[in-house]
């Protein structure tokens, strides 16, 4: 298995950044350079999504966790590999953390994950700036 996460702290609320979150993973917002996002319903729990990273072809991603205002995550399959994107929301006393979360597990992910694993997860650190940009300009 291969982990990585990033974790931002910011001053805006915790239910912003979660409504401007759901609004990308809906479909009703799209990020610059972010992915695009095209749910076949309302997000929950067995929700599948069509993701369409820049500049690359579009994958299936399953909702597997969903708790309002909280967390998120979901997983693809690539091959033989299951990428798990895991995003947490914790309120704190003047703010919110975030954190994004990808796991690579399955066969061969020892071997894949150090590879694979930082050219998915390089832009966590632009794309959640641009989560809270979004969230702030409402």
């Amino acid at each position: 298995m291969w982990t990585h996460e990033h974790t931002a702290e910011t001053d805006v609320p915790v239910d912003r950044l979660w409504q401007t979150f759901v609004a990308i993973h809906s479909g009703r917002l799209v990020l610059p350079g972010g992915d695009v996002f095209r749910p076949d319903r309302e997000l929950a729990v067995g929700t599948r999504i069509a993701v369409t990273p820049a500049g690359q072809d579009t994958m299936t991603s399953v909702v597997t966790e969903l708790e309002p205002g909280a967390t998120y995550a979901d997983e693809t399959r690539f091959e033989d590999l299951v990428l798990t994107f895991r995003h947490s929301f914790e309120q704190l006393a003047d703010g919110t953390r975030i954190t994004h979360r990808l796991t690579i597990s399955g066969p061969g992910a020892d071997e894949a994950g150090p590879e694979l694993g930082p050219q998915i997860s390089a832009d966590f650190p632009e794309q959640l700036d641009a989560l809270v940009d979004a969230a702030r300009r409402g």
